[in-house]
């Protein structure tokens, strides 16, 4: 099995710009994930986000899993469980509104950390949106400009923690899926691993490495890109020792941008006679993915395409 594909973003600003240009284009194309090293955000920020990430899951959500556990009897599980997933999390939006002052149970110095790691974040999400734009031979910005709506992109991030498990072999960490949005910026544990992707029918592991940030694509890019490049199923496995840390942003299209296949790339597409992808509202897509999650992203596809069929049939004729 070829490497998981590691990118030092450094490398964009000398002579091996065009090679690591290349790599990116390689992962998107064949891996939908990567994992970046010199990303431009200090370490000893990510060590802090760390520090705190660990203290607040250990002081307000620790006891809370376990009496959640104890109360579903998880812990004498004898067959798979399909339902749910052996994770603690809470959610964080930044934008276009941000609630981090309301979520509870949040010290101020953790608040100040992750108003700042999420504005770090969203200036690299957005730097790889263009450099993927590059790639795609599309216009600088056009990625951003389609994620816009009228308000902006969305842009959360959901803090999990994977305690030990007993049964990681009945209760995964989380459930495979493609993620619905945009563009995935995780800062994972380096100690604890866990997450896998789903390439050519085999599970692989995503290397746990200090500092890093791993990216993924979601099912959005597959739409703009008309499949050129692809969202890809992945889950978390839980272990048996460890509490493995999470924190992955969602650089999401604003709830009312209207997302569609980029025409140049449909252009060549219907040149080589391959299929188109739906045009859809996001948020319509987002209420249907609510309830699919855990299931084939194919199908969701299939459903927008039903509908984008509705929306052009003639109001006059249909009445």
């Amino acid at each position: 099995m070829e490497n998981f594909p590691i990118i030092n973003l450094e490398k964009l600003n000398g002579a091996e710009r065009a090679n690591t240009m290349g790599m990116i284009k390689d992962a998107c194309e064949n891996w939908g994930f990567f994992e970046l090293v010199n990303h431009g955000i200090p370490h000893e920020v990510m060590d802090t986000v760390e520090k705190l990430t660990k203290g607040h899951y250990k002081k307000c959500m620790e006891q809370r899993f376990k009496e959640l556990v104890a109360s579903k009897g998880l812990e004498a599980v004898q067959a798979e469980v399909t339902d749910l997933d052996w994770e603690s999390t809470f959610f964080l939006r930044h934008l276009p509104v941000s609630n981090i002052s309301d979520v509870p149970d949040l010290d101020d110095e953790y608040r100040e950390v992750m108003r700042d790691f999420a504005k770090r974040l969203e200036k690299l999400a957005e730097e790889l949106l263009d450099l993927l734009c590059e790639n795609l031979g599309l216009e600088k910005g056009y990625l951003k400009k389609a994620f816009y709506g009228t308000k902006g992109p969305n842009f959360g991030s959901k803090v999990s923690n994977y305690p030990p498990c007993p049964k990681p072999d009945l209760i995964k960490g989380l459930r495979a899926h493609t993620d619905a949005g945009g563009i995935v910026l995780l800062f994972q544990d380096d100690k604890v691993s866990g997450l896998q992707l789903l390439k050519d029918d085999q599970w692989i592991d995503v290397p746990p490495m200090r500092h890093s940030i791993v990216v993924n694509l979601g099912d959005q890019i597959e739409v703009i890109t008309n499949g050129k490049y692809k969202s890809v199923m992945h889950r978390v496995i839980a272990q048996t020792d460890g509490t493995r840390m999470s924190l992955a942003s969602f650089y999401n299209p604003g709830s009312d941008a209207v997302i569609y296949p980029a025409p140049t790339l449909v252009e060549k597409a219907a040149e080589e006679s391959k299929q188109v992808y739906p045009k859809f509202l996001f948020d319509d897509y987002m209420k249907l993915y609510a309830g699919l999650k855990f299931q084939a992203k194919e199908p969701r596809f299939e459903a927008m395409k039903a509908m984008e069929a509705e929306l052009k049939v003639d109001p006059i004729a249909s009445a």
